[in-house]
């Protein structure tokens, strides 16, 4: 019986990661691909893992041929392979079907929204393999599945803090447990700007060289603030005020005021954060009472901005000073 792929149903455990790869749970649950596909059969086995971030087309082992069948890749059965299904007897449609089940496969994925055929459904039951139907056609469901495995299986690592997407560029609040990063979040939320991740934030490494952060699955749109509890930020601030994963641009450190402390206060040494292999930009900021910091962090996100765009406004009042030094040492007008 067809019917939508609830994570939940199959377990906790099977959508969680798992030390090589993910679960087919995992997979199916992200929103990018729940939305446009359907478990059909073989629910049972969605705790088969996945370790390959590209699709199969096992076009070849329906006619017997099943070297370099990869059964922890996505298998992907489009309008060729289900037309030839289609165009053999009820037999050999089962007897073809089966060898290629057989093989352990961790998922099977038929594309256009088309019924399988009866020899599919019944040889993911008899394997416990997962069959699922994805809504659109193949070519737009390997680049879905890819865009979500590379995200998926890419190097991955955990951190405590806040993601916020700030006038575009993604700002990773750090600092100790109670310095403010929420309320700070809430603060930007309220002026428009959108939140991804608070309390934990999952860091992947993209292909691209790309960090992006996503909150885990049960804490997504949730912002904890201490003397009021866990809000859903989506439900009080609409769904403009979230979104799901953020590239990584700024770091920005919420630090303890400390007046014995050397903080920066020019802005030319461009400070980094290395995160999975890859240096971010990095500000360390104080934190004490009176000082706005949802104004604090916008403009160090708009600054952020024209440094990327070559403006560097430190750099330029610092060769603007030296030269007013320089036409005073030799005595010309400024």
């Amino acid at each position: 019986m067809t019917q939508p792929f609830s994570p939940r149903r199959a377990g906790d455990l099977a959508s969680m990661r798992v030390e090589r790869g993910i679960t087919v749970a995992h997979m199916l649950g992200e929103p990018r691909l729940s939305a446009m596909m359907k478990i059909v059969a073989g629910a049972e086995g969605v705790n088969r893992v996945l370790d390959h971030p590209r699709v199969q087309k096992p076009g070849l082992a329906l006619v017997g041929h099943t070297h370099g069948v990869v059964p922890t890749r996505v298998q992907i059965l489009g309008e060729t392979e289900i037309t030839y299904l289609e165009g053999l007897s009820s037999d050999d449609q089962l007897r073809r079907a089966s060898g290629l089940f057989k093989l352990g496969l961790s998922l099977v994925v038929v594309t256009r929204g088309v019924e399988p055929p009866a020899a599919l459904l019944q040889a993911a039951q008899e394997t416990a393999t997962p069959l699922v139907v994805a809504q659109w056609r193949s070519s737009r469901t390997i680049q879905a599945i890819h865009s979500v495995l590379d995200a998926l299986l890419a190097p991955s690592e955990t951190r405590h803090g806040v993601l916020m997407d700030v006038h575009g560029i993604g700002t990773l609040l750090l600092g100790p447990s109670g310095i403010g990063k929420s309320e700070c979040a809430l603060f930007l939320v309220e002026r428009g700007h959108r939140l991804v991740a608070d309390d934990q934030v999952l860091l992947s490494l993209l292909p691209s060289e790309q960090i992006v952060g996503r909150a885990p699955p049960l804490l997504r749109n949730h912002l904890e603030l201490r003397g009021i509890g866990i809000i859903n930020v989506r439900d009080l601030f609409g769904a403009n005020a979230v979104r799901l994963e953020k590239t990584i641009q700024l770091v920005v450190e919420l630090c303890p005021w400390d007046s014995e402390e050397p903080f920066e206060r020019l802005g030319l040494d461009d400070s980094t954060l290395e995160i999975l292999g890859m240096s971010i930009p990095m500000l360390r900021i104080p934190v004490r009472p009176g000082r706005n910091m949802a104004v604090i962090l916008e403009v160090a996100a708009r600054n952020y901005i024209l440094k990327a765009a070559g403006q560097h406004g430190a750099q330029k009042f610092i060769q603007t000073l030296m030269g007013e030094i320089e036409d005073t040492e030799t005595g010309q007008e400024p």
